[in-house]
């Protein structure tokens, strides 16, 4: 089963601050126990959507419209994610629990979404 573990942007990573060296430190920590594990298909992060480029689609049929960042509702943007192929949803959120706070500040947020294979 393929879950995403979609890390939530904060105020801090939208204005670009990269974590910490203890966080980068426990990132990669957590980043090797997936692999080691056999669980982990791809992380990545993301920049902030200050580089970003949304397209909407207000018309049915009809062209989308085009607007460049920044986004101003952090809590709907995304600051990275990770791809994990798990037995059951359990094991996937046993994974998601054993991250470390993505954004080290307290404001840390995963969401875990399975996809549709």
């Amino acid at each position: 089963m393929l879950f995403m573990m979609i890390v939530k942007a904060s105020k801090n990573s939208e204005v670009g601050n990269l974590p910490n060296p203890e966080l980068r430190e426990a990132m990669d920590k957590y980043n090797e126990e997936l692999v080691k594990a056999g669980v982990r298909v791809m992380a990545k992060g993301l920049h902030p959507s200050s580089n970003g480029i949304r397209l909407s689609f207000p018309e049915p049929g009809g062209k989308p419209v085009v607007t460049d960042g920044p986004f101003t509702e952090t809590k709907e943007l995304i600051a990275g994610f990770f791809l994990i192929d798990v037995k059951s949803r359990e094991e996937a959120i046993e994974w998601a629990m054993r991250a470390p706070d993505p954004m080290g500040h307290g404001e840390g947020q995963i969401e875990l979404r399975q996809v549709y294979e």
